[in-house]
């Protein structure tokens, strides 16, 4: 058994009822978006996000899901799709996962619109069913997340970013969204705010720690659906290198700026990058921040009682920083 079908099994039937309750939640009157909305369908990823609304919902509640915590993973899940098929525009990408994205297929245009169809459904699901306090929630998430975006589009483009504004980024740009499932999950089903709280802060170090292995990635030849160094062709600021950055001396440092603002179509250049960040430690340095947000947020799941469903949130936040794509 892989680790994502351990990782389900404790949550198995909820998320069968799940995927059905899902693409009944983007259903319309026009032929075309019934079209477009069951191409996504069809290509679903792992599902991590619901996985953490159900899995956070069961053991704060001692295994109790209701149809808050399904709405919950509903919206969440549109919001994430919708949050994907605008990235693939912004980013003029024309794969997702291994797919056709739908702007390579449907152009620009359809996919924006898509895009803002599928966030209004979310949103509409949380108003329609008088769940107020998921929607704060996921309005929160939403407004961060494109906060986020353009702190590091603004950052990028003078390539001036500290360590602490790169928190802040990843923050806003991804662990917002996983903290958000976790703490809809526990909201769906308590209505104890410390509780919450503690959920969305776990989420949120999860969060950090995924999007900082997802960073490693760019270092590593692993086959993960990007190549390596495409953060350095965009003149994204990683971890591994803000710290060398941090570290080298000034003449380095003016090489390296000098390389990523000028040099970064140039394949050898971009190698070299690489191989200068590899050997001043700063994929190392990196992998001992990510563990420290790994460790930290398995630390608050100490107050919980043994479960399957504590089980496998272990298993997923280990998961996520052992996985090789």
């Amino acid at each position: 058994m892989n680790i994502t079908s351990q990782i389900k099994q404790p949550i198995f039937d909820e998320m069968e009822l799940f995927e059905k309750k899902f693409y009944e939640s983007m259903t319309s009157k026009v032929a075309l978006l019934n079209r477009i909305t069951y191409y996504i369908v069809n290509r679903k990823g792992k599902q991590m996000r619901p996985m953490f609304v159900f899995l956070t919902a069961k053991m704060v509640s001692g295994g109790i899901v209701n149809e808050r915590t399904y709405r919950g993973a509903c919206v969440i899940e549109l919001i994430h799709t919708a949050t994907l098929v605008h990235d693939d525009v912004v980013d003029d990408s024309n794969r997702r996962r291994g797919f056709f994205s739908i702007n390579a297929l449907w152009k620009n245009k359809i996919a924006v619109l898509v895009g803002d169809y599928l966030l209004s459904k979310g949103l509409l699901l949380s108003i329609d069913n008088g769940d107020f306090d998921l929607l704060r929630i996921i309005s929160v998430a939403v407004r961060e997340m494109s906060e986020g975006e353009l702190l590091q589009i603004e950052k990028a483009r003078r390539l001036d970013i500290t360590e602490d504004v790169y928190y802040e980024i990843i923050r806003k740009k991804t662990a917002t969204l996983i903290a958000a499932c976790c703490a809809l999950g526990a909201k769906s089903v308590v209505e104890d705010e410390v509780q919450v709280e503690n959920m969305r802060k776990f989420g949120e170090l999860i969060g950090m720690a995924f999007q900082i292995k997802d960073d490693l990635f760019d270092y590593t030849d692993e086959a993960i659906g990007k190549p390596t160094g495409i953060d350095i062709k965009e003149q994204k600021m990683t971890l591994p290198l803000i710290h060398v950055l941090n570290t080298c001396t000034s003449k380095e440092k003016s090489w390296l700026i000098n390389s990523i603002k000028n040099h970064n179509k140039d394949k050898k250049r971009v190698k070299e990058v690489i191989a200068f960040v590899k050997s001043n430690n700063g994929l190392l340095y990196a992998e001992q921040k990510m563990v420290e947000f790994q460790q930290e947020a398995l630390l608050l799941l100490d107050n919980y009682p043994d479960s399957e469903f504590k089980d496998a949130l272990i298993l997923m936040v280990n998961y996520v920083i052992e996985r090789k794509k």
